[in-house]
């Protein structure tokens, strides 16, 4: 459980960061180009799609290096990615991958209660 925890952390921190990297060029276009809000509408948080689009990817990839040695917090990040993602982003086309990675692989880690190391997190 902890491979699969790792993997998915991994691979959802590195989707979401090409979420990140198209959500922070958006806020920052539009905050440029008046234009752009025009056409698509305002943006109603743009600190907090900033913020996420930083932190979500960060959370998630340490949290995936972090699930074989530690399981608990590396599922806990993923888990807290996971719900920055929903926060800012919410559940769409772009997110869902992201988020089911994310979560399921913070459910697999927090779930490894008895690991293969002789130190177990609960």
């Amino acid at each position: 459980m902890r491979n699969a925890a790792l993997v998915l952390g991994i691979i959802g921190g590195l989707f979401a960061m090409l979420v990140g990297f198209f959500s922070y060029g958006y806020t920052e276009a539009a905050a440029r180009y008046a234009e752009i809000e025009e056409i698509f509408g305002p943006i109603a948080n743009r600190d907090l799609i900033r913020t996420v689009s930083f932190a979500a990817p960060l959370l998630a990839i340490a949290g995936g290096a972090m699930a074989r040695a530690r399981a608990l917090w590396g599922g806990v990040l993923m888990l807290v990615s996971a719900a920055g993602m929903y926060i800012a982003f919410g559940f769409n086309v772009f997110t869902m991958f992201p988020l089911g990675f994310c979560l399921l692989g913070g459910v697999l880690a927090i779930a490894a209660g008895k690991p293969d190391e002789p130190k177990a997190h609960f």
